[in-house]
């Protein structure tokens, strides 16, 4: 797919039907999907929703319209959230077009703005001692008050999205190289993705996921070699890199004898999950790639798979949750993360309007697209506000930091939370009442 596409950026404009994508034949022009993407919603312009963008490639590779910045523009555009899967009939899977659109077209922008993106994919994101560095020195702009005086003297938009970085945490996770046994009888072995940014911004996130996997009969590993999953890489057109750490972790994970790789990132998740799409045309990986996605399961999903164990704590709060993109419509887990929030003893949870519309992270999206993405963002504070919770759920980094500044910046003043903070804090509590002494 991607070599015949390869071709449209050299002048050889290829015909639509030699071109192997598969998904461009698939769509029925129905518009079922138009009023679930989030452009689409916020313009009313054709060119600004799935089934625009997908005549648009059409027509690019039919050779009809140029590979230009507008072109361009109106792909990245698209959040990538895949709502618009999730409503198509056909089963059209617009992410694989678009991704493999901008893996040809490359970024929009400036020259000087697609060389830092692309350092930043190639050798910041494969290398998790050089992000160490990059946060620790993020941390000491943000506590020695050089932010606080630097930042009026930023332009808007810098300071827009200075005002974004989250607090850079001291402590990172704990979770290393090394086997953790299972709490009580062992009733899996899973290895852990410890993630590229995770362990730097929600080192306490992933320790209280392994704490959660152990309470119910997991032995979890983390294999040596992993890297980043590449998800940010494949979905702003890089995927060489992407290709690259995909076969790291492959090699990584299927060698530790697993019965399934857990990941607490929907975006992560949704990616790995597709490794056998990303590698399906490399004769030596194809097999395992499809071999690992079988294995790579979302936190709440395996945990609802095998059940519950032990004695969850009370609780007392009221919550609604926030649906992941990538959870819901990627990776098609939606009743998991519920069932596990309802089995919380003392915890009300009380359903959002549009929970599965887009909140406007979206990877970097809230970076390179500010403007549409605080427009998503102003949509979704108000549908949160309207349920009353005291906490938003919402299983994935991206959401969580794009929430955190709603709640600042738009209100309500809620708190946000992994689901996976949540059962530790139950099971936490469980273990420390009364019942549970001596």
């Amino acid at each position: 797919m991607e070599d015949s596409l390869h071709n449209l950026r050299h002048g050889d404009q290829p015909k639509i039907a030699t071109l192997d994508i598969p998904e461009l034949y698939q769509c029925v022009h129905c518009g079922l999907c138009l009023n679930q993407c989030p452009t689409y919603r916020a313009l009313r312009l054709e060119p600004e929703s799935p089934r625009g963008r997908i005549h648009l490639v059409k027509a690019a590779a039919d050779g009809r319209i140029e590979l230009n910045e507008r072109f361009k523009e109106h792909l990245y555009l698209c959040l990538l959230c895949r709502a618009c899967e999730t409503a198509c009939p056909s089963g059209v899977q617009y992410g694989h077009i678009a991704e493999t659109a901008r893996a040809v077209i490359g970024p929009p922008g400036s020259k000087l703005g697609r060389i830092i993106l692309n350092l930043a994919f190639t050798q910041l994101l494969p290398f998790p001692g050089r992000l160490k560095i990059l946060f620790g020195v993020l941390r000491l702009y943000q506590r020695t008050g050089l932010q606080r005086l630097v930042q009026p003297l930023l332009p808007r938009k810098i300071r827009q999205m200075d005002a974004m970085l989250p607090a850079i945490p001291q402590r990172r996770s704990q979770a290393n190289a090394q086997v953790l046994s299972a709490i009580g009888p062992r009733r899996a072995r899973v290895a852990f993705l410890n993630g590229c940014v995770m362990p730097l911004l929600f080192g306490d996130i992933n320790d209280a996921t392994v704490r959660v996997l152990q309470r119910n009969g997991c032995e979890v590993v983390f294999p040596k070699g992993q890297t980043c999953c590449g998800a940010l890489n494949t979905h702003n057109g890089e995927t060489s890199s992407a290709k690259e750490m995909a076969r790291r972790n492959i090699d990584a994970f299927l060698t530790a004898g697993v019965d399934a790789i857990i990941v607490n990132a929907a975006g992560c998740g949704a990616a790995m999950k597709e490794y056998g799409h990303l590698l399906g045309d490399d004769p030596d990986y194809a097999d395992k790639a499809r071999r690992f996605s079988s294995l790579v399961k979302d936190a709440a999903e395996f945990l609802a798979q095998i059940g519950l164990a032990g004695k969850l704590g009370e609780l007392r709060m009221t919550v609604t949750y926030q649906d992941p993109c990538h959870l819901a419509h990627g990776q098609r887990v939606r009743s998991q993360p519920r069932q596990l929030l309802q089995a919380i003893p003392g915890l009300k949870l009380v359903e959002m309007n549009g929970s599965e519309r887009c909140c406007g992270s979206a990877g970097i999206y809230n970076i390179t697209h500010a403007e549409m993405s605080q427009q998503l963002l102003q949509e979704k504070m108000p549908a949160i506000a309207a349920t009353g919770a005291e906490a938003v759920v919402a299983p994935n980094p991206g959401c969580m930091l794009q929430l955190r500044y709603g709640a600042q910046k738009y209100g309500p003043n809620v708190e946000v939370y992994h689901l996976m903070d949540l059962l530790d804090r139950a099971y936490a509590s469980g273990e420390s009442s009364p019942a549970n002494e001596g």
